[in-house]
């Protein structure tokens, strides 16, 4: 039964611009539902971002962040923005191997890996944390609610 589910940040939850977080410019402001950054480049959520959230919270299934970005302050600057943040019950973003990550998940959580969900769209970090036991979901085109849901 999976207790948590774990999502990475660009190209999962978020296209900034078909760049990464860390290659955009702040000063950030969000405006029309989008976050843009200071070339005006637009940061959007994937469509089902804040339903899938919603959902999984309603299921009482923790919810977390594992993204290596080299600009942490950047990342969660565009969450808070995107008033999302606060949906996450943990959050590692540091640049670093996903299975750092998904380790500080679990002894923080208390979660074991059997019990956890990763969605990522970089194939290394799906081999690399399906290493560790955990079910891993390589995404084309950002997240989506049928895959959460055929998954969990």
């Amino acid at each position: 039964m999976i207790k948590l589910v774990v999502f990475d940040l660009d190209f999962t939850l978020w296209n900034a611009g078909g760049l990464w977080c860390d290659c955009t410019c702040p000063p950030y402001e969000r405006k029309n539902g989008y976050v843009y950054d200071a070339e005006q480049r637009k940061i959007m959520l994937y469509p089902d971002v804040i339903n899938i959230l919603s959902y999984l919270k309603n299921k009482n299934i923790k919810i977390a962040i594992a993204s290596r970005t080299e600009e942490p302050e950047w990342a969660k600057e565009i969450l808070d923005l995107f008033d999302i943040r606060h949906l996450f019950d943990y959050e590692e973003i540091f640049p670093d191997r996903k299975t750092t990550h998904l380790k500080n998940i679990s002894q923080k959580s208390g979660i074991r890996y059997e019990e956890m969900i990763f969605f990522d769209d970089e194939e290394r970090n799906i081999e690399d944390v399906e290493k560790l036991g955990v079910k891993s979901i390589l995404l084309k085109n950002g997240i989506s609610i049928d895959i959460v849901q055929e998954n969990i």
